[in-house]
């Protein structure tokens, strides 16, 4: 349960939130000590040109990643400018350097290859989008050529939500407590924002929704019943950056958020195929994948200065996992072929808030609850019971490409039926499961970029695989003949 208060500060045409969270009954002072916060009421929503993209040919590659990660930093540094009081010129001069970035992304794209790129300079206009619970009002904004347009924020699901909820896959949709904003241990120029406690919700008041245990390997007539699971410990060695080696290679703190690392221990933004291949790795059998998702920090007040910790507004002291479990499970209708070295896939979106949930991907719940998952809330488990996070990765593969443009369209999620889209094939499902022992009362949250709010909806995973041939083959086979195989 949490006792919120809110009022609403007005400043140089700009609007905020502030809301005061604590968790009622407990009568710990320090308990809850850095858990006021406050959250703005608008957040800045900006088309996502990455998720956008159609092709990106290899010559264009470093310029493609390079305006990628521009484009965050814009908006990081126009949701800054927003929370301090902007107006409307936050999201002119935001469109305007916006263009200029796209356009010279589609000048390398057009250099490279005959595709058509007149479809990016669609892009360049920001919006603002409320910060409520459920998204559902609307709020004026300036497109940036003066006019007014309305926003309007939808809540949908997609086909890939769809699928993983049939498969019970249900994700994230709770809890209480917030703090980040005004967390910053006096340091100045910290950004602002979430989570709040309408992003929290108490487990043990969530009705079943997910198959119990969730996440099991198929059963049945036809279905490839097997598991293989590679053990690459819990991040003992505390491999963390703020890059984004699939979305943005060769940049440094492309994610503008700092991810955990098991298994291949050279991933960094600067890591390609060959420096993979080379690494030493915390995962057994010679597995030299990398398995990868943004860090859950405990709200204590906290912060670093520095890249994807407090200059990015990600803010409190990063939690080490209890446990991660990563198995590989089969088909429901029939057997699964193996995936071609070097594989990438990203399940869940970091941009979810504003981007809308057909990628979303996020999966909460707590130890001896799992049978409840939650997409968009955070848990509040209880006493003795532990925060889960599980990411179900797509489970078909165009059988052609170990990555696209945007990341995605090479991978998709099976049917309800577990039938893949024409053209797919299946392949071993990597689930990711990690657990966390937050101390009762205290609250957490997932990094994220800061416009984001650290929204639970937000959460992904990722995932290249280096497995070497023999071992691929192995765990194919394990799969396929029903066997539980590590």
């Amino acid at each position: 349960m949490l006792v919120a208060a809110a009022a609403l500060l007005l400043g140089g045409g700009g609007l905020a939130a502030v809301a005061t969270t604590a968790l009622a009954g407990n009568s710990d002072p320090e308990a809850t000590a850095g858990h006021e916060h406050t959250t703005a009421a608008t957040t800045i929503s900006c088309p996502d040109v990455g998720m956008k993209l159609r092709q990106v040919p290899s010559g264009a590659k470093l310029q493609v990643s390079k305006g990628l990660a521009t484009l965050d930093r814009q908006v990081h540094d126009a949701y800054h400018q927003w929370m301090e009081g902007g107006d409307s010129e936050v999201l002119s001069r935001l469109k305007q350097k916006r263009a200029s970035t796209i356009g010279t992304m589609a000048d390398a794209i057009a250099k490279n290859t005959s595709a058509q790129t007149d479809y990016l300079s669609k892009l360049a206009t920001c919006t603002t989008k409320p910060t409520g619970v459920d998204g559902a009002d609307s709020v004026k904004s300036t497109d940036g050529d003066g006019s007014q347009s309305q926003y309007y924020w939808q809540q949908q699901q997609d086909q890939t939500q769809d699928q993983s909820q049939d498969q019970s896959q249900d994700q994230s949709q709770d809890q209480s407590q917030a703090p980040q904003p005004g967390q910053d241990g006096g340091q100045q120029g910290q950004i602002q924002g979430g989570p709040s406690p309408e992003d929290f919700a108490d487990i043990t008041s969530v009705e079943p929704n997910a198959g119990n245990p969730p996440f099991a390997a198929p059963r049945g007539d036809g279905a490839s019943t097997g598991t293989f699971t590679t053990e690459c410990g819990r991040n003992e060695e505390g491999h963390f950056n703020s890059d984004n080696v699939i979305v943005t290679p060769g940049v440094g703190n492309g994610a503008h958020h700092t991810h955990d690392y098991v298994g291949n221990k050279a991933t960094n933004g600067f890591s390609n195929d060959r420096k993979l291949a080379e690494s030493d790795t915390t995962c057994n059998n010679g597995d030299q994948s990398a398995h990868y998702w943004p860090v859950l920090r405990k709200l204590d007040g906290t912060s670093l200065d520095q890249p994807g910790a407090g200059r990015d507004g990600n803010n409190g002291s990063v939690l080490t996992p209890s446990t991660v479990t990563l198995q590989f499970r089969g088909s429901q209708v029939g057997q699964v072929q193996a995936m071609p070295r070097f594989m990438k896939i990203i399940t869940g979106d970091a941009k979810a808030f504003t981007n809308g949930t057909a990628n979303a991907n996020a999966s909460w719940s707590c130890t001896g609850f799992e049978d409840r998952q939650l997409k968009d809330k955070y848990p509040i488990c209880p006493d003795g019971s532990e925060v889960v996070r599980t990411f179900a990765f797509q489970n078909c593969w165009d059988g052609q490409n170990i990555d696209s443009a945007n990341h995605r369209t090479h991978v998709s999620f099976s049917d309800q039926d577990g039938r893949c889209p024409d053209g797919f094939t299946a392949i071993p499902q990597l689930v990711q499961r990690i657990t966390y022992d937050v101390p009762e009362g205290q609250g957490f949250a997932v990094d994220s970029f800061p416009e984001q709010l650290h929204k639970p909806v937000t959460d992904h995973g990722d995932f290249i695989n280096v497995m070497p041939d023999d071992l691929m083959a192995r765990a194919v086979n394990c799969i396929n003949n029903g066997q539980n195989c590590n």
